[in-house]
């Protein structure tokens, strides 16, 4: 696969987590960052490598990342590839851009405008099943703790309490 342009982007190390992806220059709102690529995989090979990179985690704290995005009902893009730098966006719980699926393309797109310098993130939407898994070091002053879709929320504070943890 051919290497995309980073017309905005530029990666380099990430308060939040290991590398992050950086404006290289003003970034209006409403404008298609980068688009998520990778390989075009089965439900089913989403979930096995779901499964290894998790069973390696838990060996090495230190692996365990999984770049599997959620394509549509059948097929999912693994964008742990060499070509992918979109995958060096970290999740925010106050997040400047957004996922937008278009032509069955994933694109990353501002969700308001962003400052040269300031690091891109997303939500990553995660579901509440195995929340704990999922630390957030976004830092924002709104941070809930953990990565779960901000759609949830409201639920996830009450499972949150109810579980004792901080």
């Amino acid at each position: 696969m051919q290497q995309q342009i980073l017309e905005y982007i530029e990666i380099r190390s990430s308060g939040i987590h290991s590398n992050g992806a950086f404006a290289s220059k003003f970034i209006p709102s409403g404008t298609k960052i980068i688009e998520y690529v990778g390989r075009k995989i089965t439900k089913q090979e989403s979930e096995d490598i779901a499964d290894k990179e998790m069973e390696s985690h838990l060996n090495d704290n230190s692996k365990g990342a999984v770049y599997i995005f959620e394509l549509n009902d059948e097929w999912d893009i693994d964008g742990n590839v060499d070509w992918n730098p979109a995958k060096y966006i970290n999740h925010s719980c106050d997040p400047n851009a957004e996922i937008d699926i278009i032509d069955d393309k994933i694109w990353i797109i501002a969700s308001r405008d962003i400052n040269p310098g300031e690091e891109i993130t997303y939500d990553y939407a995660y579901d509440l099943e195995n929340w704990e898994d999922h630390p957030c070091r976004c830092g924002s002053a709104n941070c809930v703790g953990y990565i779960v879709a901000q759609e949830d929320w409201d639920k996830f504070k009450e499972i949150k309490a109810k579980s004792g943890k901080k």
